[in-house]
C-alpha cells in the first residue's frame, strides 16, 4: 500500500515525457509550422536567439528516440500502477484520483505532441500537392 499519495511515478515520468515530446516539437513541428504560413523570419530570428535548436534538428532520430523512450516509458509505469490503492483518508484520496487523471492527460498531450512533431520532422517534407 502506498503512504505518500503524490509518488515520483505519478508526477516525473509524465512531466519527463511532456519535455522531452515538446522538445520535438521545438526542432521540427514549430519551425515548419513558421515556415508555411509565411514566418521564416520568425524562423531565422529563434534560430539566431537559441543555436541550439539547429542541433536539435540535426540530431532528430536521437531527440525523437529519446523523446519516444520517455512517453513508452512514462505509459507503462502509468499502466503499471493504474490499480495501485490510494490512501484512505478523503482528502488525499482525492488528490491522488485528480493527480492520476492530470497524468494521464499530460501523458496524452505528451504523445499527441510528439507525434505531431514526428509527422513534420520525418514525413511532410515528402508530401505532394
Amino acid at each position: 500500500m502506498r503512504s505518500d499519495p503524490f509518488s515520483w511515478r505519478d508526477t516525473a515520468a509524465p512531466t519527463l515525457a511532456l519535455f522531452g515530446s515538446a522538445a520535438t516539437l521545438v526542432c521540427c513541428a514549430l519551425p515548419a509550422l513558421f515556415v508555411s504560413i509565411g514566418m521564416g523570419a520568425a524562423v531565422a530570428g529563434l534560430v539566431t536567439a537559441v543555436p541550439q535548436i539547429t542541433w536539435l534538428s540535426a540530431h532528430k532520430p536521437l531527440v525523437f528516440g529519446a523523446a519516444g523512450a520517455l512517453i513508452a516509458l512514462s505509459a507503462v509505469m502509468q499502466w503499471r500502477a493504474r490499480n495501485a490503492p490510494c490512501p484512505v483518508d478523503p482528502v488525499a484520496a482525492r488528490a491522488c484520483r485528480r493527480l492520476r487523471a492530470i497524468s494521464t492527460w499530460t501523458l496524452g498531450v505528451a504523445a499527441v505532441a510528439w507525434c505531431i512533431g514526428a509527422f513534420f520532422a520525418f514525413f511532410a517534407a515528402d508530401l505532394r500537392f
